[in-house]
C-alpha cells in the first residue's frame, strides 16, 4: 500500500486548526520559527484572537499553512512510509519539499516567508482569485480572454482557479453563472497567484532558492510532484525552477493527482488546514481511503487510521 500525502492551500485558516500538533514537544521549534516570522507572535495564539481578515492575509496566510503541513508531518512521522508520495496545492507546495525531505522544515518556513514577501511586492491592488466549478475548459478560457483575468489553478471535474482584478473577476463571475457555472465563489485570498501578474516574484524567488546549498537537501524516499505539470522532482535544479515558477503559471492540481496514482497511491491523507483536497480525491477517485487532519478528533486517531489503511 503507498500513501499520498497532501499539503493544502489557503483559505481554510482558523481557529482551531492547531488543535492536534499545537502542543507536541517534537514541534516546539517549528512553532518557535514561525512565532519569530510572524513578528513574535505565537501562531497558536495569533488564531485563537485574531480575525479571518488578519489570518487570510497573505503572508501570515502562507505562514501559518505550511507550519500545519511541516509539524502535522512531524508528529506522524512514525506512522508515515518512506516511500510516500508527496503533493502540495499552491503554498502547499512549497510546503511539500519540507515534508518530502528536500528541505529542512526551518528553511521551508523562511522560504515561505520569502515567497510571500515577494509575491506581495509583485502584486497590484486590488488582485484576487475566483474559484468557478461546472464549466468546460475552453468556455473558462474565452472568459478570461475576455475579461483579462487568467486560470491560476485546474482542479479536477470542471473546477478553476481564476487570477486577476476584482472587478474584472466580479464581471466573469457574473457573465459564468449565466453560462451554467454550477459553483462561482470568491476565495479569500488577496493576490493573483499562479497568473502573469505575478511574474516578477518568480524571478525573486527564484533568486531566494539560488541561496540554497545544494547539500543541504536531505532526499528522502519520498516521491515529490512538482505543481504545474505533477511531475516528480529528480533533479533539484529543474525542481527549483518549477518551484518558482508557478508562482506565476498555472498549476496543475488535477495533473498532481493523477500522478499520485500513477506513482501507486492507494491511501490519500490530508495535512491541512481544510479538507478541500480530501475532499477532491473523495469526488474523483471513489475507491481509494481519503481523509484529511481536520477529519479527526486526535491524533491517535490518524495513526490508527493510517495503520488500518496501509496494512501496517
Amino acid at each position: 500500500m503507498t500513501l499520498a500525502i497532501l499539503c493544502s492551500g489557503q483559505g481554510w485558516q482558523r481557529a482551531g486548526m492547531f488543535e492536534l500538533t499545537g502542543d507536541a514537544p517534537e514541534v516546539a521549534g517549528l512553532f518557535a520559527q514561525a512565532s519569530f516570522l510572524l513578528g513574535g507572535r505565537d501562531p497558536r495564539e495569533l488564531v485563537l484572537t485574531e480575525t479571518s481578515g488578519v489570518l487570510h492575509r497573505n503572508r501570515v496566510g502562507q505562514i501559518l499553512c505550511a507550519l500545519q503541513a511541516l509539524a502535522a508531518a512531524t508528529v506522524l512521522k512514525s506512522h508515515i512510509p518512506d516511500r510516500s508520495v508527496v503533493a502540495g496545492y499552491s503554498i502547499g507546495e512549497m510546503a511539500a519539499w519540507g515534508v518530502a525531505g528536500f528541505l529542512s522544515p526551518v528553511d521551508t518556513l523562511e522560504l515561505v516567508a520569502k515567497r510571500a514577501e515577494a509575491m506581495d511586492a509583485a502584486a497590484s491592488p486590488g488582485e484576487g482569485l475566483l474559484f468557478v466549478r461546472g464549466l468546460a475548459l475552453e468556455v473558462i478560457d474565452g472568459l478570461c480572454w475576455r475579461h483579462d483575468t487568467a486560470i491560476a489553478i485546474v482542479e479536477p471535474g470542471e473546477a478553476f482557479v481564476l487570477g486577476g482584478q476584482h472587478a474584472a473577476l466580479r464581471a466573469l463571475a457574473d457573465e459564468a453563472l449565466t453560462m451554467g457555472g454550477t459553483r462561482v465563489v470568491d476565495l479569500p485570498v488577496e493576490v493573483a497567484s499562479h497568473t502573469r501578474w505575478l511574474a516578477g516574484a518568480t524571478d525573486e524567488f527564484r533568486s531566494c532558492l539560488g541561496h540554497v546549498a545544494a547539500n543541504a537537501f536531505e532526499r528522502s524516499g519520498a516521491r515529490l510532484l512538482s505543481g504545474i505539470d505533477g511531475a516528480p522532482v529528480i533533479q533539484i535544479k529543474t525542481g527549483l525552477d518549477k518551484l518558482a515558477a508557478q508562482i506565476s503559471q498555472t498549476v496543475h492540481w488535477e495533473k498532481c493527482l493523477q500522478g499520485c496514482i500513477e506513482a501507486g497511491a492507494t491511501v490519500f491523507l490530508e495535512l491541512g488546514p481544510g479538507r478541500a483536497l480530501s475532499d477532491m480525491v473523495g469526488s474523483t477517485y471513489l475507491d481509494i481511503p481519503t481523509r484529511s487532519l481536520d477529519h479527526f478528533k486526535t491524533l491517535q486517531g490518524v495513526r490508527t487510521w493510517l495503520a488500518t489503511n496501509l496494512g501496517n
